[in-house]
């Protein structure tokens, strides 16, 4: 009989079997996920030096953490997602909401590519962006899946990315 509410650290949650799977055992939470930004922020990175790149950023489509390991080849994906839900609720809330600033950066600059003929003009751009804004979410989402992160981090008053940027680096 599966448990209907796993808790990380027991059964087949235990940290053990979530580390070899590559899943973080306090939080639960895998940086297999983060590949899907990559992918995108490797395509934006390019397009200076290949426009045509802007086809694949296109293409790109966010997904959520279930979603990502549903269409992933992650050997322990089901196990992946039951962690996911059985961590820490603000660990959850954070992370979904910097893969939505992620998600509405990414969604900026496809709609800037849409709006454009010549990708080239406007790839510089859309590279610095890339790595000035798209990156360090990208970096805090992975300090969220190692634990980085306290529940008050989540209440940062005006802009919370920068603030837990400067407390990561303090």
């Amino acid at each position: 009989m599966e448990c209907l509410d796993p808790v990380l650290g027991a059964g087949e949650l235990a940290a053990e079997r979530l580390e070899q799977a590559n899943i973080n055992p306090q939080t639960g939470l895998a940086t297999d996920y983060l590949n899907h930004f990559n992918e995108v922020m490797m395509l934006l990175e390019m397009l200076p030096d290949m426009p045509d790149c802007s086809e694949d950023v296109l293409e790109w489509a966010p997904l959520d953490y279930e979603g990502h390991f549903e269409n992933s080849t992650f050997k322990d994906k089901q196990l992946a997602i039951r962690a996911y839900y059985a961590a820490p609720g603000y660990l959850r809330e954070h992370l979904e909401a910097h893969v939505e600033d992620i998600n509405n950066l990414v969604g900026e600059i496809q709609d800037q590519l849409r709006q454009t003929d010549d990708a080239g003009s406007i790839a510089a751009n859309i590279a610095y962006r890339a790595t000035h804004e798209i990156k360090p979410l990208i970096a805090l989402a992975g300090a969220v899946i190692h634990g980085h992160v306290e529940p008050e981090a989540t209440q940062h008053e005006g802009d919370g990315a920068q603030a837990e940027i400067d407390a990561l680096f303090a």
